[in-house]
């Protein structure tokens, strides 16, 4: 038997000859280059009333999960059953990986109609309830399961602190790794503990090191993952060294792992290193995303080179084919403002392909405060009042006051304190609305 598709037309059609081997049907759904052409062979079979076999069927239902598709999925649902596969524990499990990740619902009348159901089964039904935020829902069906094993501690420690219940979770943790010994960590358990390690200040810390210290003492390789999510966690605590020696030991570093060295440099104040890294991310030829890019742009903000930072803007668009971020821009404003380009960061604003936000607002007015340039800040300020909220901008109501007095301009001054006033605006105790690094 031979498969070939036709590519003249964005809608072809699969020409299938006719002799209809069925284990090559279900290679040609496993072997498809997009969930579509799955899709398309499927639809033939049944038009067709080829056979279906265990193979053919989870290997659709595994290329229907990304389309995301609950007629679809309900479509399918409806055939497995007139096949008498509803009751088959493997296809009823990747059916219901399908419902879940669109429906919850669904999904959890097909759990209830199982008749037989295994662990994957049930870490499929806790990975749903996760996904929508329902950490109760996920912990009833964690408590109930009857077995359990690494990917129902993993599933339910990263429910946990996927929804910032970071107590629940480290708790959860430490209980797997003292009362079940059987259960070994792996980068999936330890992944999103992690992650959370460098906001949970002196505690976070000893905890990451522990991690760390795990992973050594096992002789684990510092995949790109777990390195970059140890190098972030280091950064952010403030460890630089241990930071650079971790990064240096991957063997492997994605770009999220030059991400996290470059932004962690920048949001340390090394902004000069920061530059160093990203040559070095060139080098070795991995291409720069958006956020390695926020960081450079702010390694650039701090050592002020203007040039360098206009040149890697337009390589943003030009040479890497990004769409600039709000973030992107906001370094600019912020860039070019400090230089007292005021002018170039009024026209980058006005030429923006998206709308202004109150960072990028805010570092502009900045810079007409430090330059003196009430003129400036004129042009834009009634626009930024209609835009900032009490609760949240109170650093810019008062930056307006400032920038009005500055100019002699008492009565304008008087108007906003008297505004602030009435909205009960409150600055923020040691606020600033000009981020180091990002915007």
């Amino acid at each position: 038997m031979s498969l070939t598709t036709t590519t003249t037309h964005p809608h072809q059609h699969l020409m299938i000859n006719s002799t209809k081997h069925i284990c090559s049907w279900a290679s040609a759904i496993k072997n498809s280059t997009s969930p579509q052409q799955a899709m398309l062979i499927y639809t033939t079979m049944q038009r067709e009333s080829i056979t279906f076999t265990t193979h053919s069927i989870l290997f659709t239902l595994k290329a229907c999960s990304p389309l995301q598709n609950l007629p679809l999925i309900r479509h399918l649902h409806a055939h497995l059953f007139k096949l008498n596969y509803n009751t088959h524990v493997y296809v009823g499990t990747s059916l219901l990986y399908a419902y879940v990740i669109v429906h919850l619902g669904d999904g959890c009348r097909l759990f209830d109609e199982m008749p037989d159901k295994n662990t994957i089964t049930w870490n499929t039904m806790l990975t749903g309830y996760s996904k929508v935020g329902n950490v109760q829902g996920a912990r009833v069906v964690f408590d109930s399961m009857p077995a359990k094993d690494i990917a129902s501690w993993s599933a339910m420690i990263a429910a946990y602190m996927g929804s910032a219940y970071w107590e629940e979770g480290l708790s959860l943790f430490r209980k797997m790794m003292v009362d079940h010994e059987e259960f070994k960590p792996d980068e999936a358990t330890l992944g999103p503990v992690l992650s959370k390690c460098s906001g949970l200040g002196s505690l976070g810390l000893l905890l990451g090191r522990s991690i760390h210290g795990f992973a050594e003492k096992n002789g684990w390789e510092l995949k790109m993952e777990l390195g970059t999510q140890l190098v972030d966690m280091y950064f952010k605590c403030g460890f630089l060294g241990v930071a650079f020696r971790v990064f240096e030991r991957m063997k492997d570093k994605s770009v999220a792992s030059w991400t996290a060295i470059i932004c962690g440099l920048v949001h340390n104040g090394h902004g000069e290193s920061a530059m160093y890294m990203f040559e070095r991310m060139k080098e070795a030829g991995v291409r720069p995303n958006e956020v390695t890019l926020t960081g450079v742009l702010g390694a650039c903000t701090q050592l002020g080179l203007v040039d360098e930072g206009l040149k890697i803007f337009h390589n943003l668009i030009e040479e890497y084919r990004l769409e600039p971020q709000i973030q992107h821009y906001g370094c600019m404003v912020d860039l070019l403002g400090r230089a007292g380009r005021l002018e170039e960061a009024f026209e980058l604003i006005n030429t923006m392909r998206l709308e202004p936000n109150v960072v990028v607002w805010s570092s502009f007015l900045a810079a007409c405060k430090v330059h003196r340039q009430l003129d400036m800040a004129e042009r834009v300020i009634q626009q930024v009042l209609k835009i900032v909220k009490p609760e949240n901008h109170g650093g810019v109501f008062t930056m307006i006051c400032d920038l009005y007095a500055l100019g002699g301009k008492w009565d304008e001054a008087q108007r906003v304190r008297e505004m602030m006033v009435d909205q009960k605006v409150r600055k923020a105790r040691g606020s600033s609305f000009i981020r180091s690094g990002t915007a």
